[in-house]
């Protein structure tokens, strides 16, 4: 069977949508900085056309020099409110032209949020999250997560996740989730596996046009991330676990490092 066939026997539709905010509030203008040569955006847009199984790619954006550079490339645009939050919220803003882009039911189309900011990011992850989608009968949110380096676990930038026994996502947080009570912080690992979030979503398309009716979160406030809204509101996020992460430049420092490993590759 054709493996983006659901459940039910109907095709999924699948878009990628790369939410591409310039005004970052921890590193203005990132989706812009050079890196090798080329805009960083540039970068996530080229790995996302490498995924096979995608019916279309948007760059969603409220930055005229963001839509301007990304039509540039070939890349189909949507211009989204400013007032935006999250990249979630930014898609949510322009869900029907997505559905349409995509060519599907909300209820049968897989919207994927990539992050305009993860230059190195591995199509297999795409394309393993639509694999996972169809094969799941479509679940509501499906997200990637990967066995977290002990040198990682209590570092801020990275974002954890608290794993059910069945794969469910039970939270999400900066912190080192779980606390190993009676044990220093640096010997944790010796007792759990902790997972890292790698920073894509992928939405059921019906899910992701009702995010604007979720309730008020406040942990997303507290965390800044913009899952918490889903876990507060009781929608379920289940994830499957992928080899290694994808850098998501957030700092000055992620974004050398970036342009080491981009170099490093070349």
């Amino acid at each position: 069977m054709d493996p983006v066939l659901a459940a039910s026997g109907s095709p999924s539709r699948v878009v990628v949508a790369v939410p591409a905010r310039l005004a970052s509030s921890r590193l203005p203008g990132k989706v812009l900085a050079d890196i090798a040569g080329r805009p960083m955006l540039q970068h996530v847009v080229e790995r996302c056309r490498l995924a096979r199984g995608v019916d279309a790619l948007v760059v969603c954006t409220d930055s005229p020099e963001v839509a301007a550079a990304a039509g540039g490339w070939g890349v189909q645009v949507l211009i989204t409110p400013a007032s935006c939050s999250s990249g979630s919220e930014r898609l949510a803003a322009v869900i029907p032209a997505l559905l349409e882009a995509g060519g599907g039911a909300a209820d049968q189309t897989l919207v994927i949020n990539v992050q305009g900011d993860q230059p190195l990011l591995d199509p297999a992850i795409i394309e393993a999250m639509v694999e996972r989608f169809a094969a799941l009968g479509r679940p509501a949110v499906l997200t990637p997560v990967y066995a977290l380096p002990a040198g990682k676990v209590h570092d801020p930038n990275v974002v954890k996740v608290l794993l059910a026994a069945d794969g469910r996502a039970i939270t999400f947080s900066r912190s080192a989730l779980p606390h190993v009570r009676d044990l220093a912080p640096e010997l944790w690992t010796t007792r759990t596996t902790y997972w890292g979030h790698v920073g894509l979503y992928g939405y059921r398309g019906d899910v992701l046009a009702g995010w604007h009716s979720l309730p008020h979160s406040s942990l997303e406030d507290l965390e800044k991330l913009e899952q918490l809204r889903l876990i507060d509101a009781g929608v379920p996020i289940t994830t499957f676990v992928v080899e290694g992460d994808s850098l998501s430049v957030d700092t000055p420092e992620q974004l050398e490092q970036a342009r080491r490993l981009v170099a490093a590759a070349a």
